[in-house]
């Protein structure tokens, strides 16, 4: 007997199933618009360009020194001189900047701190410019003088030409409470610039001596650089070490020109074929010159806290 076949019933669907999938596709489609449209409002409101160049801007602050000490929640930190220098070195390997502006604020320090800095720029094959936000003096003003150019705020302070070496005498103050110092060393001038006597006519020679050796060097990097921009008679004036506001250091030779950081942003732009319809839109290339948070409570902080602290108390500064 054959049996008698029955078209085959699907079951019956349930209200809702087929929607559960296409509701997840929307919600993750939406996400992806979410995501593309903060990507591109984050690259509309940055001043890092995507195509054609920037200008590259260097900021250096405070005193110059050779050694980098890390930021804190209590303090800003600091690059040491190499580390600047490397940071200015790698902006010649950068098809994307097309000149860098420098931004200088900075009183000076030390010798060989200012001195790495310099080379660096002097050695940057880019269009560059200087520019003087506050204070630009003795190294600070150094570190610049490579620049094409040179601009300066009107009331900013510049110059201090000259070199520096301190030192210290406490015997007096050692005798009265009955403390004195009893080195036992190879030469009489081993412990030359000791706080604990008095310096010797030899010794306050020889160290004079270094000091004008390193000035004489100083002021002609300031003629090689600056040439026949100088004003003679104004330069030989200001290498008693005098400060300068911007103004006067125009009058001298040491600086191009009075303007503001719009100034020399442009100005840089200008040199380095950068492309602009107007200062607020000139591509920027920040360069990161401080080092980030080391955290509160940092070994390496409290270490470089205490860097500088023993050793030899002589140095040599452009401050």
């Amino acid at each position: 007997m054959n049996e008698q076949k029955y078209p085959r019933k699907e079951p019956e669907k349930k209200s809702g199933q087929n929607k559960i999938p296409y509701f997840a596709l929307a919600l993750i489609t939406l996400g992806f618009i979410v995501v593309f449209a903060a990507a591109l409002l984050s690259i509309s409101s940055s001043t890092e360009p995507l195509f054609g160049k920037c200008v590259a801007v260097v900021e250096i602050d405070g005193t110059l020194t050779t050694e980098s000490t890390p930021s804190t929640v209590f303090s800003e930190g600091t690059y040491g001189s190499y580390d600047i220098a490397k940071k200015i070195e790698e902006l010649d390997s950068r098809d994307d900047v097309g000149a860098v502006l420098f931004v200088v604020n900075s009183p000076g320090g030390s010798v060989v701190a200012a001195d790495e800095i310099y080379d660096a720029v002097n050695n940057l094959n880019k269009p560059k410019v200087a520019y003087f936000r506050e204070v630009a003096a003795s190294g600070g003003y150094l570190i610049s003088t490579p620049a094409d150019y040179i601009i300066s705020e009107p009331n900013a302070l510049t110059g201090s030409i000259g070199v520096i070496l301190e030192t210290y005498d406490v015997s007096g103050i050692l005798e009265r409470v009955g403390v004195s110092s009893n080195p036992i060393k190879s030469g009489d001038m081993k412990d030359m610039g000791s706080p604990f006597r008095e310096m010797t006519p030899q010794e306050e020679a020889l160290l004079g001596d270094a000091v004008r050796e390193t000035f004489q060097q100083f002021v002609s990097t300031i003629k090689e650089q600056r040439g026949s921009k100088l004003n003679t008679q104004l330069f030989n004036q200001a290498l008693d070490g005098r400060v300068l506001t911007g103004r006067m250091a125009k009058k001298a030779g040491l600086v191009d020109e009075l303007g503001s950081r719009d100034t020399a942003l442009a100005k840089a732009a200008d040199l380095g074929g950068v492309e602009y319809k107007s200062v607020s839109e000139i591509p920027i290339c920040k360069v990161e010159t401080k080092p980030q948070s080391a955290g509160l409570f940092s070994m390496a902080s409290f270490i470089d806290s205490l860097r500088g602290q023993s050793g030899t108390q002589i140095s040599l500064n452009y401050r």
